[in-house]
């Protein structure tokens, strides 16, 4: 009777140490955001007290608030209501619901990756300081940049293990892309499909910014399940040892916006390239 009881009474005070430290997280987590969005506000109120200084003021103020106060509140708001499962969609690092799941494949990465350079696809070079000055001087310029980075998007709680894109006629500002995520061990599709990748295709229209963020980012066209094909036709005219599938209405077809705003649609098929028998 004495050890059930100490033993109750630790149950109580584990359970008490972990929702006063849950608590502690969330009130420093929306005491940031408030926080952002006060010091943002200061900066909006004292434009107008400095003259041709206030151009400078009113810049420091947008990377204000779409660098640290909007991303915060969202990160916030995204953490209440999107759910924290597969949907079928990626999520951006702001917790905002990104670009849709539309392809699936089998095989190793290794066997992807060749089948891709055997596409005509570049692999996308890791977001550093020295690749994102180069992607937006390639821009501003109109100097072709094949290897340039893509955004991070998230699933299963990370970002994407690789990128690919194609360039179009040299212009950084349109590609074709594709993100993959390695699916975890066991995991299986919504129906009890068994995959090996996830992958996320769209096609960048041109550079602008992000209605939800107001941050400097790519524009992509709506009609996410031509890029889908698009994929698919590259990678099965390039080797004859990939293989197609498609389940049907894996999701019902919608309409919707990405992370950055963007109106996206798609018939809900899902693709599933196997290139299991490519040799890597």
């Amino acid at each position: 009777m004495t050890t059930s009881k100490a033993t109750q009474r630790h149950e109580r005070r584990t359970r008490r140490r972990y929702s006063i430290g849950l608590a502690l997280d969330w009130f420093f987590f929306v005491f940031a955001g408030f926080a952002a969005v006060w010091l943002a506000y200061l900066s909006f109120t004292q434009t107008f007290g400095f003259g041709w200084w206030g151009i400078l003021t009113a810049i420091v103020f947008w990377v204000l608030l779409a660098y640290l106060v909007l991303p915060r509140l969202h990160r916030i708001l995204t953490t209440v209501y999107v759910p924290d499962y597969f949907i079928g969609r990626t999520r951006t690092s702001d917790g905002l619901l990104g670009d849709p799941v539309n392809l699936a494949l089998m095989g190793e990465s290794g066997q992807i990756e060749q089948a891709l350079h055997a596409a005509g696809w570049t692999k996308a070079d890791p977001v550093t300081f020295s690749s994102s000055w180069r992607i937006v001087t390639s821009t501003l310029r109109r100097r072709s940049y094949n290897e340039a980075p893509v955004s991070p998007l998230f699933l299963f709680g990370r970002q994407q293990d690789f990128a690919y894109q194609q360039e179009v006629a040299g212009n950084p500002a349109q590609r074709h892309h594709v993100r993959f995520w390695r699916c975890p061990d066991g995991w299986l599709l919504p129906g009890g499909h068994r995959v090996d990748w996830l992958a996320a295709g769209t096609f960048d229209t041109a550079v602008g910014l992000s209605l939800f963020t107001l941050q400097v980012t790519h524009r992509i066209d709506a009609n996410t399940d031509i890029e889908r094909d698009h994929i698919v036709q590259t990678l099965t005219e390039s080797e004859t040892a990939v293989t197609v599938d498609v389940i049907q209405d894996f999701s019902t077809g919608y309409h919707a916006r990405n992370g950055g705003g963007d109106s996206i649609r798609t018939d809900g098929n899902l693709l599933i390239l196997d290139v299991s028998e490519v040799t890597a």
